[in-house]
């Protein structure tokens, strides 16, 4: 078995690169690929890779997601998510490839408190979620073999992520001021990565588990909660901070604007995903305190 990867360098495709390889034949890109075009920026540059790769599992974990860049740069952003993913569509059924894509919680507006179900109404509230909706659509147009992933508040131990962020901060300010009003799931990079390879196993025996998903860790939480969690490890693990318990304000989102707007409920129902690939979801705690002992440290 021949399988496309575009993104291999972000935190989701350095991931599956080591998730895929056990399938059999990687080629795995990214947009500074000499051999391929990797870039989904060239929509028709990454259709000539898929005519030229001939492969029979096509798995997309590149994407434009700026999300306050966004709403200047629609054009590109809208390339990226919503064009590139046509074109790979496109070319799937035409090699009669399996198409694997990546979505997310912002095609959705954040009202309410209950999560989301893959068939609830979108509506999205910033140009990133439109974009991606739009990537949506035209894969289920383009192809009848696809399982597209939703997901939400992405992490790794590569790159930058939240706890990342928050802990520099800590180790910087006296006071700091997190957001308390959204409220989702961090979901590790790791944790998307094996389950794609696992669905992947499933698809290709059961055509018929072709779909939309929504992919998540266990449980749920907001920035502000989030961050003490990161805090709490931090202080165990011996690791000085500056800010101290008492010193970290919990903020609504109205009281940090941004460019795009954020949906605050971004919850999503994995009922689905869980039922027919015969999967249980770790909390998500498991994985960032793995992801943090990682990089810091056992916790003590």
């Amino acid at each position: 078995m021949k399988v496309l990867l575009f993104g291999k360098n972000g935190q989701l495709g350095w991931e599956l690169q080591r998730s895929l390889a056990p399938l059999g034949e990687l080629i795995a890109l990214d947009r500074f690929d000499q051999d391929y075009c990797g870039d989904l920026s060239n929509p028709s540059g990454i259709a000539e890779t898929v005519r030229a790769v001939g492969p029979d599992v096509i798995v997309n974990a590149a994407a434009y997601t700026a999300v306050d860049r966004a709403e200047t740069e629609t054009e590109l952003a809208n390339t990226v998510n919503a064009l590139a993913p046509a074109a790979l569509a496109e070319e799937a059924k035409r090699c009669g490839a399996w198409l694997v894509h990546y979505s997310t919680d912002y095609v959705f507006d954040g009202s309410g408190d209950k999560p989301w179900r893959e068939d609830d109404p979108v509506g999205p509230l910033s140009v990133y979620g439109q974009t991606k909706l739009a990537g949506e659509q035209a894969i289920q147009a383009g192809t009848s073999r696809y399982l597209i992933f939703r997901t939400s508040w992405v992490y790794a131990a590569r790159g930058n992520n939240f706890a990342k962020t928050m802990l520099r901060l800590a180790q910087e300010r006296q006071q700091l001021s997190v957001i308390n009003d959204q409220i989702g799931t961090p979901t590790g990079a790791e944790l998307l990565a094996d389950i794609t390879a696992h669905s992947i196993r499933t698809a290709l025996k059961s055509p018929e588990v072709s779909g939309i998903y929504h992919l998540t860790a266990g449980g749920e939480t907001s920035w502000y909660d989030y961050a003490h969690f990161v805090f709490d490890f931090a202080r165990q693990a011996g690791i000085e901070l500056k800010t101290d318990k008492q010193a970290v304000a919990a903020i609504p989102t109205s009281a940090y604007q941004t460019p795009a707007r954020r949906p605050l409920n971004s919850r999503l129902d994995t009922e689905k995903l869980k039922t027919v690939f015969d999967l249980q979801l770790p909390d998500w705690q498991l994985g960032v305190e793995r992801m943090l002992s990682e990089l810091y440290g056992t916790r003590g």
